[in-house]
């Protein structure tokens, strides 16, 4: 037991050094008195707000933000969510109150990260896609005491409990008569330093919801350190601007943008996507970075080479995709049009990150998750909780992180075994350490006894050039007990049938792969962050 402790105390010991040499190789750790401070920074108000309050410091007239409304610096930004922390705090909200987002990306959202902090209140983040019920039911399990809003949600708000005091984040006019905006706050009140609460704010996270009302997922306090998971295998650096793409009310999107702001640099928002629009700002901008779900990205290269070939984005260093898996087409059509530049992160709202694949590991093979960073570590189950080490072997997958949550506010959990967290996938590895996820543990059918994961056959048919995005999921079927069903999306001016589909699934995969049914439709159901609404399609 002694000698079991010893081993696991070296190892903490051997990650904290490696983590340490990440951080630093990226910017993030460097004079002692300057890695202090930035220490301090975080330790009293949380993560969000440090990053301002020591890039205020640093360098207060770069740049942090450039939006809709134009740009801020780290200066303005430091003193916006100050003025709003003392205005807020004059209300009452302050440690342990839940003030609750729904907005789009802009510089309302990043004020009232910051704000939070400096308050010691925990930051709901909603997803913007969110219909009365669900946000009804969250508002209520959460117990929202503030609700900050865009202007276009103003139509949801009476499924909240009107108890639950609002506040305006972004209007597309004129604030209305009588409303408590947030501009209006913070031009009202002092952005002079405010006092430190007992323990900083820390956000909760909403987990996809794709099977109902999503769950809350806290993120308190973690170690710095834990950073490196982020940076060891994507070359994030300073003066590198970046386009936030995706929306910073995911863990993608926040993870991101956080980095970001600790390195010092330009962030460019969008309250909506546009994937022409996108490239825009990349070329204006000169940005190194894009931050996109996955489904973002195959609409940037639909746009055809005509439209492509209108912007320079030959700044591009970072193509960082997360949130769903990326057909396999997507990958290498992306690297072929702008170069090697393509990481994609698997990790979960509840273990954050997992494996990381590097543009090496995607041109290897564009199915793969990649390896674990620095301080992650994964390992795959059997049905009776055995470790699978063999390669090619199909395990359940567990991951162990300093940035995994601890339980969800409701007090459930996932599955835990050696003190690793369930991310509900399954999946293998490869004699080259590579980790392939096979698809969703709750995903799997079983078809006359056999077992299929619909992720293999979905793989195949997006390979094909007639065909843009592929589902398979499975339905009742008396004799099998179950049978595969196909749904398809064409690309643009693609024709075919669904023999021709499943004599193609025939020719490539086992017999029982084979779906019995094929069904074209224009698109597949997604929610915000690209993560396919299976329960949709079997209904």
């Amino acid at each position: 037991m002694i000698l079991t402790h010893a081993k696991k105390a070296v190892s903490k010991a051997a990650v904290a050094v490696q983590s340490a040499a990440v951080l630093y190789r990226a910017g993030l750790a460097g004079r002692p008195d300057d890695s202090i401070r930035s220490i301090l920074a975080v330790h009293k108000v949380g993560p969000f707000a440090g990053v301002f309050s020591i890039g205020a410091h640093r360098n207060p007239d770069a740049v942090a933000i450039v939006d809709e409304l134009g740009e801020l610096t780290y200066d303005q930004v430091e003193r916006r969510s100050n003025a709003l922390a003392r205005a807020w705090s004059q209300r009452g909200i302050g440690a342990g109150t839940v003030v609750a987002a729904l907005c789009r990306d802009h510089r309302g959202l990043v004020t009232v990260m910051a704000a939070t902090g400096k308050l010691g209140a925990r930051l709901l983040l909603l997803n913007t896609g969110f219909a009365k019920p669900q946000l009804a039911d969250v508002a209520r399990r959460e117990q929202v005491s503030l609700l900050v809003y865009d202007e276009e949600f103003t139509g949801l708000l009476d499924a909240v409990d009107p108890d639950v005091e609002r506040c305006l984040a972004w209007v597309d006019a004129e604030a209305p008569a009588g409303s408590d905006s947030l501009e209006g706050l913070i031009a009202a009140t002092d952005g002079a330093p405010v006092p430190s609460p007992e323990r900083p704010g820390g956000f909760i996270l909403l987990t996809s919801g794709t099977t109902g009302t999503p769950k809350g997922a806290p993120r308190e306090k973690t170690s710095p350190l834990s950073s490196a998971q982020l940076l060891d295998r994507v070359p994030l650096r300073r003066d590198q601007p970046m386009h936030m793409a995706a929306p910073m009310f995911h863990g993608t999107g926040l993870s991101q943008v956080l980095l970001a702001f600790a390195l010092g640099n330009k962030v460019v928002l969008r309250r909506r996507f546009d994937p022409e629009d996108a490239l825009g700002v990349v070329a204006e901008h000169r940005c190194a970075v894009l931050v996109v779900v996955p489904t973002m990205l195959q609409r940037i290269i639909d746009l055809g080479p005509e439209v492509l070939g209108k912007y320079d984005t030959s700044s591009l260093r970072i193509i960082f995709a997360a949130g769903s898996a990326i057909p396999r087409d997507v990958v290498t059509r992306t690297m072929d049009i702008f170069g090697d530049v393509l990481y994609n992160l698997y990790g979960s709202t509840e273990v954050a990150v997992a494996t990381v694949a590097t543009p090496e590991d995607l041109r290897r093979d564009p199915s793969t998750a990649g390896k674990p960073p620095v301080g992650c570590e994964v390992k795959l189950y059997d049905s009776n909780d055995v470790e699978v080490t063999e390669p090619g072997c199909v395990g359940r997958i567990f991951v162990g992180s300093g940035l995994s949550f601890s339980g969800y506010t409701d007090g459930r959990n996932k599955d835990i075994i050696d003190g690793l967290l369930s991310t509900g996938d399954v999946g293998h590895f490869d004699e080259n350490g590579l980790l392939f996820v096979d698809g969703r543990d709750d995903d799997m059918i079983v078809s006359g006894g056999e077992n299929v994961y619909p992720l293999e056959v979905e793989n195949l048919l997006a390979d094909r050039e007639d065909v843009l995005e592929a589902a398979v999921v499975g339905v009742p079927d008396e004799e099998f007990g179950q049978r595969l069903k196909a749904f398809v999306v064409l690309a643009e001016g693609a024709s075919t049938d669904a023999e021709e589909i499943k004599a193609y699934v025939k020719a490539n995969l086992a017999r029982y792969k084979v779906p019995r049914d094929v069904e074209f439709l224009p698109e597949l159901p997604r929610n915000t962050t690209g993560k396919l609404l299976r329960a949709k399609l079997t209904d």
